[in-house]
């Protein structure tokens, strides 16, 4: 009976995940990451690194999300193929390092980092308008995309997300349609998902977790992959589709909201 709670919680954290990723941008990260830390908890697995594999198996789930949104997002015209293209090298520097990052800290410094981070992404979903202040004539380029798109993988390869609200801001801040930039968004955590994922895979075979649960593979829980993605992949092209149907003004600050107070419960 708990085997059966456990998968319908992890199958629920997928649906949630998958329609976040197609509605907003984001990975799914910010849903995955402490759902698992709170299944695995109720399933008795507490162990010093736990964080790890929740970070790694978010990472992983993103790969199928992000490419099912990111692919809706194509057909329906909204995913700008040359940004993703341009980005791509400064992406890929940026989570490499966030992954090596990962194997220089300990349990309780990363579960900090993540709070901290999801803390400050709650702002700009909590307070929107405040960010379309700034404005800019047009996308970075040279030196500015290179540091923007380095910083951007490094940190969403520590916090497990994909990378999408920093490109739903970047996007929507130089001018482009909002439902260009989550689309975007998506295309970008695919990029960051299978970075990362492999790296967490491979950092996690050189690393001992005390009380991994069973299944896992380095920093990546197999089973919990394989519920979360069986159902990400389906609700992942509604998000995609309702995000050029409805207005997210009060979906961001709900969402805001919920990041705010995961922050607060992972920093206690």
């Amino acid at each position: 009976m708990e085997l059966v709670l456990l998968i319908t919680m992890l199958m629920a954290t997928g649906a949630v995940a998958g329609l976040c990723s197609g509605l907003f941008g984001v990975g799914g990260g910010f849903i995955v990451v402490p759902a698992l830390l709170f299944v695995l908890d109720m399933a008795g697995y507490r162990g010093e690194g736990i964080i790890f594999i929740a970070i790694g198996t978010s990472l992983a789930t993103i790969i199928l999300a992000s490419s099912r949104s990111a692919f809706t997002h194509w057909k329906l015209g909204s995913l700008d193929i040359q940004f993703v293209r341009t980005w791509l090298p400064w992406l890929t520097v940026g989570t490499l390092i966030g992954v090596s990052f990962t194997a220089l800290v300990s349990s309780r410094d990363l579960q900090f980092i993540f709070a901290v981070g999801v803390g400050a992404y709650s702002l700009f979903f909590l307070f929107p308008r405040a960010f379309s202040r700034f404005e800019f004539e047009s996308l970075p380029v040279g030196m500015t995309r290179a540091v923007l798109g380095t910083s951007v993988g490094g940190v969403s390869a520590l916090l497990g997300i994909g990378g999408g609200t920093p490109i739903v801001i970047t996007m929507t801040l130089c001018g482009r349609p909002i439902v260009e930039a989550v689309g975007t968004a998506a295309g970008v955590g695919v990029i960051i998902g299978l970075l990362g994922a492999a790296g967490f895979l491979i950092i996690g075979l050189t690393k001992v977790v005390v009380g991994a649960p069973p299944g896992s593979i380095g920093f990546i829980n197999i089973p919990a992959l394989i519920a979360i993605s069986a159902v990400s992949v389906v609700t992942a092209p509604y998000g995609a589709r309702l995000a050029h149907n409805v207005k997210t003004e009060s979906l961001k600050r709900g969402f805001g909201v919920y990041l705010l107070v995961v922050a607060v419960i992972i920093l206690q």
